[in-house]
């Protein structure tokens, strides 16, 4: 039975409600998501005939936004539009994202336009991202529910990827380019009608400081000095470095197992579905165990995570060792967005959190260029090479966990933390 008053578990209830929401529009709104990406392949692909070098150089150009994710972030934490703080953000750039997307319906395709109006909807998209980002962040600290924020946060932001991996066939031959667009605008807009929205339950006692009060070359200083950043920006990294587990399975599924295109794309969502229970798992412990314990017990879970891939002989068993591989995952996740919500510096949340954002991308594209390299070093045994490198550099976050500052994380999620206290806004 709870301990908390009424009033504060009915707070909660509707601060993890409104988080879902805000969650689920802005991952299936992204640019960098399913529904926009894969329409997008199919029009450069199908309409305008680009090769396959020609779309790779669409996705480089158009993701450069995403590289430099922090400064947005730094902008977020500078700026207050409107004088609504992230609800301006919301109002402006969702609407802007909006018009980019709607831009991107309307107007004949050819390759160029396609390349300025994508770069647009990111840019725009990447202050919604901040401001999300920085707000949940925020709150998390603020109100000593950064477990059960990161457990929503995960839960919810992979449905999109796993009706993704389910339906991209059918959406790509029922779903044109054009309605797709024009669906991800009508979600902006949603954006922006949440920016009119201001629940008591989520910002009432926060405080802000005034913009300007700091320098721009002031917050980075501060950002550089705040050692927390370090061991849970380079835990995520690592965590997200996996070289491997995209193209070199993608490749030792069809073209050594000879299993079907599909199977890839089943294995995706059968993986990431299978995080949402041990998701749902954090959301409880985190109540009752403190953060360092949960950091440990869901690494050393995670470190023998991709083991069982190297054990595959058919796309029938990694449909099927999808799911106990996914479940070892989802404890370390889910802790480190909370370690990373946790550390992030006084008035710097969006820095800190759009900094984790862009290293999870980065990460991710060059954990995938190295393990195509290991793939390709060796047609016997290649893939079995990057089981082994993911592993390592798993068992590489142990040591990682120990540089946390210890009174950040000596707490449970709804008890009294100085050191997370101290990390809000002091009223301006």
């Amino acid at each position: 039975m709870s301990t908390e008053p009424p009033g504060a578990v009915r707070d909660g209830r509707r601060t993890l409600q409104y988080f879902g929401w805000l969650t689920l529009l802005v991952y299936l709104v992204t640019p960098v998501g399913y529904l926009i990406d894969i329409q997008t392949s199919y029009l450069l692909k199908n309409q305008l005939h680009a090769s396959a070098a020609e779309v790779s150089t669409f996705r480089l150009l158009t993701a450069l936004p995403v590289y430099f994710a922090f400064v947005f972030g730094l902008v977020r934490d500078s700026w207050s539009p409107l004088g609504l703080g992230d609800r301006g953000f919301f109002l402006i750039f969702g609407a802007l994202t909006a018009a980019a997307f709607m831009w991107m319906a309307v107007s004949p395709p050819s390759y160029s336009g396609l390349v300025v109006s994508m770069l647009l909807a990111m840019v725009a998209f990447r202050f919604v991202s901040a401001a999300y980002g920085g707000l949940i962040a925020l709150v998390g600290q603020a109100k000593l529910m950064s477990g059960r924020l990161s457990a929503v946060w995960n839960i919810v932001s992979t449905l999109p990827v796993i009706a993704g991996a389910f339906t991209s066939g059918y959406i790509s031959a029922h779903l044109g380019p054009r309605q797709a667009f024009t669906l991800a605008a009508a979600g902006a807009l949603l954006i922006v009608l949440t920016g009119l929205w201001k629940p008591v339950s989520v910002f009432a006692g926060l405080h802000g400081q005034p913009a300007g009060a700091e320098s721009f070359v002031g917050r980075v200083k501060r950002l550089v000095k705040h050692r927390a950043i370090y061991p849970a920006i380079l835990i995520n990294l690592l965590w997200n470095f996996a070289p491997g587990a995209n193209t070199p399975l993608q490749f030792y599924l069809t073209n050594t197992l000879h299993a079907s295109d599909s199977v890839y794309s089943y294995y995706i969502g059968i993986f990431v579905a299978s995080f949402i229970p041990t998701f749902v798992l954090y959301g409880y412990l985190c109540k009752k165990v403190a953060l360092d314990r949960l950091l440990w017990w869901g690494t050393i879970f995670a470190v023998p995570q991709m083991i069982p891939l190297a054990l595959i002989h058919s796309g029938t068993a990694a449909l099927v060792l999808a799911v106990p591989i996914g479940l070892m995952g989802g404890i370390a996740t889910a802790a480190y967005i909370d370690l990373a919500m946790r550390s992030c510096p006084p008035g710097l949340q969006g820095t800190m959190m759009t900094l984790v954002d862009g290293v999870l991308v980065l990460s991710s594209r060059g954990g995938d260029l190295v393990g195509s390299k290991i793939y390709s070093s060796s047609p016997e045994h290649g893939f079995l090479y990057c089981v082994i490198a993911i592993t390592v550099v798993y068992a590489l976050i142990l040591p990682l966990i120990k540089l946390v500052p210890k009174d950040l994380i000596a707490s449970r999620d709804g008890e009294e933390n100085p050191a997370l206290q101290a990390a809000q806004f002091e009223p301006g």
